[in-house]
């Protein structure tokens, strides 16, 4: 199906299309082109799979503006979105296709203000509403929001709102809403909660997607750097100093970790911040404005604290640590390459970590190419080249700086002009040729596994069951720390870990057997005493399960795994490598 030239050929009204024309919207993004069409002559509900940054916002809410009854005022269109963030933003670009329809309106509700300012604009009776879950049911339960005559209900990166622990909230505002409402569903993955949504609440919806489901951008380059576990940060300097115009986002995986790495970049003279859980909102809010500026260049964040950022034009997504599951990483990495940009996405992992590299690049698509990390040399080449190309490239204004030049000129008169130009450099340069005159290549890594004696490619496992799991909490990196409080597993080698609401599977190096029974007889988790059994040795069926956890190990904890994976009907066979 082939783009359509202009918005125009949409049937839409001329105060749409004026509005539109103001922001110099000219032809339709592929998702628009696909959904606007359906929600203007169809009023079936809609499934709609597209990766962040490509048009979303206009796909949905130019046909809902379109059919507006301006007439009634009170709520027609209810949008929910997970964060105050994206919230503001789909409130803020609705409010410029509507610049021009007067007797339209709309409000954003969310959390984090004070209630009584939105009560009062809610009682103005906007037809449109944007939201997040948890203060719209609230208003919904309060009676200060009625949903009795919605027409359109539109759930908003649906994925990242049940990440977010928005299903109660979700269950109770859709189980309020009328049957004859239009759903549209929008999300960049569909997994078993998005699924769950559309079987209960949707009627025989209609599926859209643009680009291969649940997989990245096209236009993002992928790349990853293998690093000592010590040099992490020093790997994301030598990143940032390679690129010279960075702007982007460096994940981390804890808030203390969040804000030593900012604190860091800070000290080095970078132009950094950090957005977490323990900042306040108004924090937050400037830091987000100085960084949509580009006052800031690189924001240092959780993957929490980061949902619902929406800026143009990042360059970088860097993972300082890897994601805690495949769909993580295609959120972090679907923030670059918007809108037709090019972006680059990068992850710094160590030997140990190597392995899941491979479960990333199915769950993009496409390979993660393995890069090396710049050295001093290729740093201070490029700098000094981006520093002459800027001398180079600057304007002269004879009118301000001539009746300088004689003065500047005596004072320069006696140093000859290849010193001159060396003086010149080493001022504006001194700062990277100090700093890396001494510098290693992080990418000699003689020291990891230096301790691996035996073949990893004939492990046998044991499959253990331990009565904790997700509903109290349980997360991968908790097992890996359980684990790794007795001295005696350190060197285990670890299996897939599978963790389900009520215990949690894992496997474990059969050798280690009798230590991590005994290890577990006065053992807790999560505050939970551990009750644990096992199977027999060298049977796995947790590859069987297909859970979206397989072939997770240790990570950044300390352990040692491959990337290794157990062939389905293996048995009591060998690990088997991936080719």
């Amino acid at each position: 199906m082939q783009l359509m030239n202009t918005f125009q050929d949409y049937g839409l009204n001329p105060k749409i299309l004026e509005g539109l024309k103001a922001i110099e919207f000219k032809q339709p993004t592929p998702i628009q082109d696909k959904v606007i069409p359906h929600l203007i002559n169809s009023e079936k509900d809609l499934i709609a799979l597209a990766q962040t940054g490509t048009g979303k916002t206009a796909a949905f809410s130019l046909p809902i503006i379109q059919q507006l009854d301006t007439s009634k005022k009170h709520v027609q269109s209810l949008i929910l979105c997970p964060t105050r963030e994206l919230a503001l933003q789909i409130t803020s670009d609705i409010e410029k296709f509507i610049k021009y329809s007067s007797d339209i309106s709309t409000l954003a509700v969310y959390g984090g203000e004070r209630i009584e300012k939105q009560i009062r604009a809610l009682k103005k009776k906007p037809q449109i509403i944007v939201g997040t879950p948890g203060r719209v049911n609230d208003f919904i339960r309060r009676g200060l929001l009625k949903v009795e005559l919605i027409k359109w209900l539109v759930l908003d990166e649906a994925d990242e709102m049940l990440n977010m622990g928005f299903k109660d909230d979700l269950d109770d505002i859709l189980k309020n809403m009328p049957s004859s409402k239009q759903v549209l569903l929008f999300s960049a993955t569909m997994n078993k909660q998005v699924r769950r949504i559309a079987n209960n609440y949707m009627k025989k919806p209609e599926d859209i997607t643009v680009g291969n489901k649940n997989q990245g951008a096209d236009n993002v380059q992928h790349f990853y750097y293998v690093v000592n576990e010590k040099d992490r940060y020093q790997a994301l300097k030598r990143i940032a100093d390679i690129n010279l115009n960075i702007h982007g986002i460096v994940f981390c995986r804890t808030r203390r970790e969040t804000q030593q790495v900012a604190d860091q970049l800070i000290q080095d003279n970078y132009s950094a911040e950090a957005i977490h859980g323990e900042i306040s909102q108004e924090q937050r809010t400037k830091v987000m404005n100085k960084f949509r500026n580009k006052k800031i260049q690189i924001l240092v964040a959780t993957d929490v604290a980061a949902r619902g950022i929406d800026v143009d034009k990042l360059t970088h997504i860097i993972n300082y640590n890897l994601p805690e599951s495949g769909e993580a990483y295609l959120h972090r990495s679907g923030r670059t390459g918007r809108a037709n940009n090019e972006g680059i996405s990068i992850v710094i992992v160590s030997m140990r970590e190597k392995y899941r590299i491979r479960d990333l690049e199915r769950k993009i698509g496409k390979p993660i190419e393995k890069a090396r990390i710049p050295s001093g040399d290729d740093i201070c080449e490029k700098q000094l080249y981006n520093l002459v190309e800027k001398i180079t490239n600057v304007e002269v204004n004879e009118d301000q700086i001539g009746k300088y030049v004689d003065l500047i000129s005596k004072k320069f008169e006696n140093i000859e002009k290849d010193d001159l130009v060396k003086k010149f450099i080493s001022m504006e340069f001194n700062r990277f040729i100090d700093h890396y005159k001494n510098s290693v290549d992080l990418n000699s890594l003689k020291n990891e596994g230096k301790n691996h004696q035996y073949d990893k490619s004939s492990i046998l496992f044991t499959r253990f069951r331990i009565n904790v799991g997700r509903d109290l909490g349980l997360t991968v990196p908790d097992i890996l720390k359980f684990l790794n409080k007795s001295p005696g597993l350190k060197r285990a080698e670890i299996g897939n870990i599978d963790i389900r609401n009520d215990c949690t599977f894992f496997e474990l190096d059969e050798r280690f057997k009798s230590k991590v029974l005994d290890y577990c007889k006065n053992a807790e988790v999560n505050g939970t005493k551990v009750e644990i059994t096992c199977k027999e040795s060298g049977v796995s069926s947790s590859r069987q399960q297909n859970n979206y956890r397989k072939g997770r190990g240790r990570g950044g904890y300390g352990g040692r795994n491959r990337n290794q994976s157990r062939s389905r009907n293996q048995g009591r066979g060998k690990r088997k490598q991936y080719k």
